[in-house]
């Protein structure tokens, strides 16, 4: 799992070091029961302070993406992967009805916007 942080982003790093979980988590490259790296390891290695990754953890659990657990560090819970393994499903199949009744990309977008807002 590749993890990129963009320091100028508004956004806070915690929530984007979550965020790449997630998004790891949501393409299949962590399943359930899958370790993530302790949070000293993944700070040393970005460079951030260990209570940022802790945030971001933490940000995770609150989600139900990840179980904490002392002295084992951060799983990836089999809800959390199931339930984003099942949207993946279901994106997979609103994906293959646009184009069977002919939607561009572009269009399937927006209504996913408008729906979504």
């Amino acid at each position: 799992m590749l993890i990129r942080l963009d320091p100028a982003s508004a956004e806070p790093l915690f929530a984007q070091l979550a965020g790449a979980v997630r998004g790891a988590i949501a393409r299949g490259e962590l399943a359930a029961g899958e370790r993530l790296p302790s949070a000293r390891e993944l700070a040393e290695s970005l460079g951030l302070n260990v209570h940022t990754v802790l945030h971001g953890y933490q940000l995770l659990r609150d989600e139900g993406l990840v179980e904490l657990r002392r002295g084992r560090g951060a799983v990836v819970t089999e809800a959390g992967a199931g339930g984003l393994a099942r949207l993946r499903e279901a994106v997979a199949g609103a994906i293959a009805e646009a184009r069977r009744l002919g939607l561009s990309a572009d269009e399937l977008t927006a209504l996913i916007r408008k729906e979504y807002s």
